[in-house]
């Protein structure tokens, strides 16, 4: 019996430290979605690479840094990826803490925080992903303007501006492309306004599902997921820069300050700023921060660049410092 009792014991001793050693090759990321940007290949990449796991999370950029700041006396989160203004925040919020991965003197000066708290991985440029196909012999929209037209009516779909960076930067989109200005979103607003009579679809999350079944056949969002639904899922879907004009915005990682796992969340981060992670991006049609990354073949499927000089630069300082306070403004007068 006692014998039994030693037997028990040292089975739930060698049960107990398989456990840890398994969550000790975990890294928890906020906002890893699969779907989103190929977050699927990286995930599996990094796992064949450094032997660590890092379970797929759909929250998008605001749900993120709110769950990091609701858990900061006790972190679950090792990493979070996000839009640039997110990041911003979360140093502001003092969730983050500072990392200079491998490769770090590679990233250009306007694309990482000097100390390190957050660093662009990758960019994207706004637009219209269109599934053909969904149209159902409708004309493909080729400006902002267009989708106000009833013949839209019901097709037409953009993430929450008021939560998810993409639709942020949507939004930012069109104001600016519009006359607006940092300072001035009434133009946008008044976009969104009368876009309501085409009864727009708006959900929280990534999109990217509905856009290929046609449920949502026009959805604002960035070149690379136009990308690959075409070259990669060979779905007929068309990317359209707005005629009026968009931007291009990065998408940046942080090390979450106190995180549980912190050296297996920096062996991540250098992985994804490695040759074979920004590879992966860029063969899921992002810009990766490394431009050398970029094979001929994934540049050769982009638009011609006489497309993408429609792409104004943005300050995105200024656009993390009014993200506030449109999104109090969005939810007043559209909600």
């Amino acid at each position: 019996m006692r014998l039994a009792r030693v037997f028990h014991a040292m089975a739930a001793a060698v049960a107990l430290a398989a456990s840890a050693h398994a969550l000790a090759q975990n890294a928890i990321c906020y906002n890893c979605p699969p779907e989103w940007a190929d977050w699927a290949t990286q995930i599996k990449a990094i796992k064949d690479k450094t032997g660590i796991t890092v379970p797929p999370d759909n929250k998008n950029s605001g749900q993120s840094l709110s769950q990091i700041i609701a858990e900061k006396a006790s972190p679950v989160a090792d990493f979070t990826y996000v839009g640039v203004t997110f990041g911003i925040e979360a140093k502001k919020n003092e969730v983050v803490t500072p990392y200079k991965p491998a490769g770090w003197n590679e990233i250009p000066a306007d694309l990482k925080d000097p100390d390190g708290y957050w660093f662009t991985i990758h960019s994207g440029t706004m637009g219209l992903m269109v599934n053909v196909d969904a149209l159902k012999g409708k004309p493909v929209p080729r400006s902002w303007q267009d989708l106000l037209k009833p013949e839209y009516k019901g097709l037409i779909g953009y993430l929450d501006p008021a939560s998810a960076f993409v639709g942020y930067v949507g939004a930012v989109a069109v104001n600016q492309a519009l006359g607006g200005t940092l300072d001035n979103f009434t133009p946008g607003l008044n976009y969104f306004k009368a876009l309501q009579k085409n009864q727009p679809i708006v959900p929280k999350q990534t999109s990217y599902a509905r856009l290929l079944s046609g449920e949502i056949p026009i959805l604002f969002g960035y070149d690379f997921d136009a990308y690959r639904a075409k070259y990669k899922d060979k779905a007929n879907v068309a990317f359209v820069i707005p005629s009026e004009g968009t931007v291009t915005v990065p998408y940046v990682v942080s090390l979450v300050k106190n995180g549980p796992n912190p050296a297996n969340a920096k062996k991540v981060l250098d992985f994804l700023l490695s040759n074979e992670g920004q590879a992966i991006w860029a063969n899921a049609y992002l810009r990766p921060v490394r431009a050398s990354a970029i094979s001929k073949e994934a540049q050769s499927r982009f638009l011609p660049a006489a497309e993408y000089a429609r792409a104004k630069p943005v300050d995105y300082g200024k656009m993390a410092e009014v993200q506030r306070k449109f999104s109090e403004r969005y939810q007043a007068e559209l909600r």
